[in-house]
Parts: C-alpha cells; sequence; structure tokens
C-alpha cells in the first residue's frame, strides 16, 4: 500500500489539484506527523479521495476547535488494508502553550499502550506504524529545547518493536542530515515534509 506522509510545512506543490492527481494519483492513504493545517490535509484527501490518519503537532491547538477530517491516532490502535498505526502527540514541553507533554507524561502514555498493543501482538503481530510528532531522544532530535525527543519513545520501541516510526518535527532542508535509522527491529523515518512510502502487511 502506498501511503503518503505529511508534516510540518505547507508545500505550494500540494496544493495544486494537478499536480496531486498527476504524482500521487495511487496513494491509498494520508498520515500527518503534525503542525499542518487542517484545510490544507482536507484538500489533499479529498482531491486524492483517501482517507486521512494524524497526530497533533505541539502548534496543532486549533484542531480543538476544527479538526481535520479524519482519524486522530493518539493513544488509538487503527487498521487500514491490514496495516496498523499506532499514534502519540505533540512534543517535549519547553513553554505553557501548545501540544506538549513532560518525559514523565509520556513514559505514562507509552506504559498505558501496553493492553491494546500486546493484544494485538497476541492476535496479528507486531503493529506496523508507530506516527508520533516528535523523534526519540537521540535520533532524528535537536539540541535546542523544543526539539529534543522524547526518551520514552526509544522504551515504546524496545517494548512494543513496531516496524516502523514515522515522525516530522524536525526540519530536513539540509540534505547531510540523517532521516531513516534502524534501532533495534525499527525503521524510524523523518517523513518532514513530505515522503511517499510503500508498505506492505506481513506474511503470516
Amino acid at each position: 500500500m502506498k501511503i503518503l506522509f505529511l508534516s510540518d510545512t505547507v508545500m505550494p506543490q500540494m496544493e495544486s489539484a494537478v499536480n496531486l492527481r498527476r504524482y500521487y494519483s495511487d496513494i491509498e492513504l494520508v498520515v500527518s506527523c503534525g503542525d499542518l493545517p487542517a484545510a490544507y490535509l482536507e484538500f489533499i484527501t479529498s482531491i486524492l479521495n483517501v482517507p486521512l490518519f494524524y497526530v497533533r503537532g505541539n502548534h496543532d491547538t486549533n484542531y480543538d476547535e476544527k479538526p481535520p477530517g479524519g482519524e486522530d491516532l493518539h493513544r488509538r490502535l487503527l487498521t487500514f488494508q491490514n496495516l496498523s498505526f499506532y499514534g502519540l502527540e505533540g512534543s517535549i514541553r519547553y513553554n505553557d502553550r501548545g501540544i506538549q507533554y513532560t518525559e514523565g507524561e509520556m513514559r505514562g502514555m507509552v506504559v498505558g499502550a501496553a493492553p491494546y498493543l500486546q493484544f494485538h501482538r497476541l492476535q496479528h503481530g507486531r503493529v506496523d506504524v508507530l506516527v508520533t510528532h516528535s523523534p526519540p531522544q537521540g535520533i532524528h532530535d535537536g539540541e535546542d529545547g523544543p526539539h529534543r525527543g522524547f526518551g520514552s519513545l526509544l522504551r515504546f520501541l524496545q517494548w512494543y518493536r513496531p516496524r516502523y516510526m514515522v515522525h516530522g518535527h524536525v526540519h530536513t532542508w539540509d540534505r547531510r542530515v540523517t532521516t531513516r535509522t534502524e534501532y533495534q527491529q525499527t525503521c524510524i523515518i523523518n517523513i518532514n515534509p513530505v515522503t511517499v512510502m510503500e508498505i506492505e502487511p506481513l506474511k503470516s
């Protein structure tokens, strides 16, 4: 299945219906890793006529009043075409505004995922894709306070071993920046601002 992942930056070419139909006509699902206007996501999904899964970024406070038309993945396990997705929103807390969490709060959410993900693993195997806004600590994160990753997300990868982790939050304009890292049994990818991935379900 071809999935269009988006985050953080509104790209002019993605606001063109002609461009979307020309280059992304075979997309089956759009996934947002956060910090994007709801109208931008709704335009893309309406032109491509596909579903939307999303997590909120630290700046997505306007979703409280007008969320995009799609499925909020935060702390939810959803399946689409035999691929499973779990989401965790927000960034590390660095001030008192936006969708932000302390390390302890994120740790609680990681622990809280256990009943869903362990049952899923017994029934179907590993979760296919962990969708977050923030990167994990020490992998693709920044040295400044707002862009530090969560150590708890490393714990998530160690415990639940998703096949992929996709995130945004850290910009990738510098081509020297590492955007793909293998960590234990998970491939971690910074998809910011636009990435197309083809992911197939594992054969049982």
